[in-house]
């Protein structure tokens, strides 16, 4: 492979590529969880929050595939594992049950939040710390994109 020449040393790329790996494996398991309400959410609003959810997980589908490549334009591999989104995610998976549809999107919103906290320091991680302006306005579209999300989606709580 030829040589990468865009102002940015192995180093420095290598910086960006660990948070973007870590905003990969986020991305991932949020998806998950969007899915996995989409297919079980019940209740009066059953009909426009399975819609919902399943716009959500189109979108951050979409999203995985970006992040990934934003990896490749960097000069690494991106991750692809449960194995290795699990270790690295900061949010939190859910495993127990079926909760209720309000239950369902305090969860989401939550979790979007948290993405919108974390792309916050890695913004500023990659811009200042790694001088990778490119990965941090990525970072920028990502976070607005989930505050978008958080705000459709706390429109439906009381």
């Amino acid at each position: 492979m030829k040589k990468i020449a865009t102002g940015l040393d192995k180093n420095q790329r290598q910086s960006s590529t660990d948070v973007l790996n870590q905003v990969l494996a986020d991305e991932f398991v949020l998806y998950t969880k969007t899915r996995k309400f989409h297919w079980n959410v019940t209740g009066m609003q059953f009909k426009s929050l399975h819609e919902m959810f399943e716009e959500h997980y189109g979108d951050l589908e979409i999203k995985i595939d970006d992040v990934a490549e934003r990896i490749r334009s960097l000069g690494f591999l991106a991750l692809g594992s449960l194995e290795e989104f699990a270790k690295l995610t900061r949010l939190k998976e859910h495993t127990q049950g079926n909760p209720k549809a309000d239950e369902m999107i305090e969860q989401l919103v939550n979790d979007h939040e948290t993405l919108i906290r974390e792309l916050r320091e890695d913004i500023v991680k990659c811009e200042e710390e790694y001088n990778d302006v490119g990965t941090g306005d990525f970072l920028t579209s990502l976070l607005v994109d989930h505050e978008k999300m958080a705000w459709m989606l706390r429109s439906y709580l009381s």
